[in-house]
């Protein structure tokens, strides 16, 4: 049984004030991934860590984030999205002061892994919101579209506000800038933003927990210390763990009728194509950030600070990319406008292969094309999964979506970061120049890094050779990883423009409506 379509109601100042409210736990989120760039040494020098510390106080953030947010989503449907954001921003705003204060690295750690509990909390309570409060399909685009825009940008922000902070204050100070916005969040949500939740949630499956955080960690994990350390066999044994509880997590959630995930997101075929995309995208971001963070530094030789503010000039490009998408996705089907943001970022790897080890301007000219055209489709496929799925789902949908751009960024590093570091190996295993020690040679061999350090314990023209043998090493592994990048991305276009062009096919005419495909009521908003 279908019941008729209805005019969806336009949001009006009030939403559009929640929303920008609801930007500010998207912003901190986002910048506390790389908020610690330039606050580390400092850290060691007052609470010196352990190596394995350091790693940790690093990357709990990350892991606790990406191994709840399908929990937290799922708990949002149930217990209230507005709810859930006003208990993350309380966890939040303490987690914070407790890593300014933090008197020991231990403390330090534990801080961020509250920081991501609770920014497993915000990030799918702020979408799902905006789904809830935006029913009209061009508001709701625009808005998902500036929410893109806020999340790439705040992780590029984060570290030169952490280089800002410190100039001035103690390294605890980029903590304590979340205090102020999570104190204003708590006041005005409860004022201007409806509580939005699933009227018939069911239990809540306790044991799924476990499960999904034992699917989503060590894959994770595996990944990163893939990127970083090289390929392993204990790194695959631990990605292998992960798929199969991995497997176990599906099984149990298809054989439940109270599944922490829901079945009715995949009987549209656009919100499970739109996630497999979604991660392709985050694939292709993250994997270029890989390339371009190390080119500034150890290529051109860039202080942290300045290759901080570089990275910042693609970003202004960056931001107007995703509300433009959103517009143009009103006047021609958006199915075509997400393939066309895969092959405009296709174009921007493209650039990558050809720069050198001088070109500053085509580096920053591929990273601007390649982030305005993932922001593009990030933008258009969160608005395209969202609008698929049930309403009284969207903070499952939103955690989803967000998990697989999790997965993806992670294995865009460790994909596309091994194919760098095995062509940077072998151009140096055939062209290392002569007269460098035995031992100091293995160094120069394993990174761009070590070959920097090798480089400046060597004595004049040797010094200088062995750097440049390993700038232009890095370059040409550069140039193969943005190629195989730019081949990957234009078959995800030409995916996109089946996929999702056949799902949403028989959607013409719905734009400005809402349309109820099961009998069940539509989702109310909760005093």
């Amino acid at each position: 049984m279908t019941l008729p379509t209805t005019s969806a109601p336009r949001a009006g100042r009030r939403e559009w004030t929640a929303f920008v409210v609801l930007l500010l736990p998207l912003l901190l989120v986002s910048m506390d991934v790389s908020v610690l760039y330039f606050a580390i040494p400092a850290i060691s020098r007052e609470l010196d860590p352990s190596s394995t510390q350091q790693l940790w106080i690093f990357d709990i953030y990350a892991f606790a984030l990406a191994g709840l947010l399908i929990t937290m989503g799922s708990l949002g449907d149930r217990i209230g999205r507005r709810r859930l954001l006003l208990i993350g921003a309380t966890a939040f705003g303490i987690a914070s002061v407790g890593a300014a204060y933090a008197q020991s690295a231990e403390i330090l750690i534990a801080a961020r892994a509250l920081l991501g509990i609770g920014g497993a909390t915000l990030m799918p309570s702020t979408m799902a919101l905006v789904r809830n409060m935006f029913h009209e399909d061009k508001q709701r685009s625009q808005a998902i579209g500036i929410w893109s825009g806020a999340m790439a940008g705040g992780i590029a922000l984060g570290s030169v506000m952490s280089g800002v902070m410190l100039d001035h204050f103690w390294w605890g100070s980029v903590f304590l800038i979340n205090v102020p916005a999570m104190l204003l969040l708590l006041i005005l949500v409860p004022v201007l933003v409806p509580e939005f939740k699933d009227p018939a949630p069911g239990r809540f499956d306790l044991l799924s927990v476990p499960l999904s955080m034992g699917a989503v960690l060590p894959v994770v994990y595996g990944l990163k210390e893939i990127a970083a350390e090289g390929f392993s066999l204990a790194n695959a044994l631990c990605i292998a763990a992960g798929l199969a509880v991995g497997a176990l997590f599906v099984r149990r959630q298809r054989s439940r009728t109270d599944a922490m995930i829901s079945r009715e997101l995949f009987r549209d075929r656009v919100f499970g194509s739109g996630i497999a995309l979604n991660t392709v995208a985050a694939f292709a971001m993250m994997g270029s950030a890989y390339f371009t963070t190390q080119y500034l530094q150890s290529v051109l030789g860039m202080g942290t600070m300045e290759a901080a503010l570089w990275s910042l000039a693609p970003s202004l490009a960056v931001g107007a990319a995703a509300p433009t998408a959103a517009a143009v996705g009103q006047k021609i089907d958006r199915a075509y406008v997400i393939a066309a943001g895969f092959l405009i970022a296709a174009v921007g790897f493209a650039l990558l292969t050809l720069i050198g080890t001088d070109s500053l301007w085509m580096l920053l000219a591929g990273a601007a094309v390649i982030g305005c055209g993932i922001v593009t489709v990030m933008a258009l496929i969160s608005d395209l999964a969202l609008a698929s799925a049930p309403a009284e789902k969207a903070g499952s949908a939103a955690s989803l979506l967000e998990t697989g751009q999790e997965f993806g960024g992670a294995l865009g590093m460790a994909v596309l970061g091994s194919i760098g570091t095995a062509v940077y190996r072998a151009d140096l295993t055939d062209s290392a120049p002569q007269g460098v020690p035995a031992g100091a040679l293995a160094t120069v061999r394993e990174t761009l890094g070590g070959a920097a350090a090798v480089a400046g314990q060597l004595p004049g023209k040797l010094g200088d050779s062995v750097l440049g043998a390993a700038r232009e090493a890095f370059t040409h592994g550069m140039q193969l990883a943005s190629a195989g990048a730019g081949v990957l991305l234009v078959g995800a276009a030409v995916l996109a423009g089946v996929l999702l062009r056949k799902g949403t096919r028989g959607r013409k005419g719905t734009r400005g409506r809402t349309s109820w495909r099961r009998c069940s009521p539509p989702p109310r908003p909760f005093p």
